[in-house]
């Protein structure tokens, strides 16, 4: 298969991707949907650990489950029960199956190991303005990548 790389895309067939080099925090890896935000997240308080549905008054993703999602977003914040509420989304299957910040903090990094939910950043190109809502999105925290595509 030819392959045609222009600007950090590759094309394959009809289909284009994007990848990225990116810093492993949590390792593992996963494929989803993209869930971005330009805001950072309070995993205490501001997501509804039974359901995964951000309950954060004026958030812009308010009323979005996080469930199942590739989260893409600045960072954590907020408090260090933080790291407990991941876990428990994680128990109740309503985590996110990967996250992705532009620098992950302590709180964020600590409950994604604990939660086993592959967690990058430091990403070449700033992934709240390079991945987009929707899109489908391949984080591969073992070598430290992130697929576009």
């Amino acid at each position: 298969m030819d392959r045609i790389r222009t600007t950090g895309r590759e094309e394959i067939g009809a289909a284009y991707m994007i990848k990225l080099k990116a810093h492993i925090v949590s390792r593992g890896k996963a494929e989803g949907e993209a869930l971005v935000t330009s805001q950072p997240i309070s995993f205490l308080g501001s997501i509804d650990t039974k359901t995964g549905i951000v309950i954060e008054k004026g958030h812009e993703l308010a009323g979005k489950s996080i469930k199942g999602k590739v989260l893409v977003f600045p960072g954590g914040k907020g408090s260090t029960v933080g790291s407990y509420a991941i876990y428990q989304l994680k128990k109740n299957g309503a985590a996110p199956c990967a996250m992705i910040n532009v620098k992950a903090e302590p709180i964020v990094a600590v409950g994604a190991i604990i939660s086993d939910i592959p967690l990058v950043d430091r990403v070449e190109k700033n992934p709240v303005t390079t991945i987009r809502t929707g899109d489908k999105v391949l984080v591969n925290a073992i070598v430290g990548n992130v697929e576009i595509i």
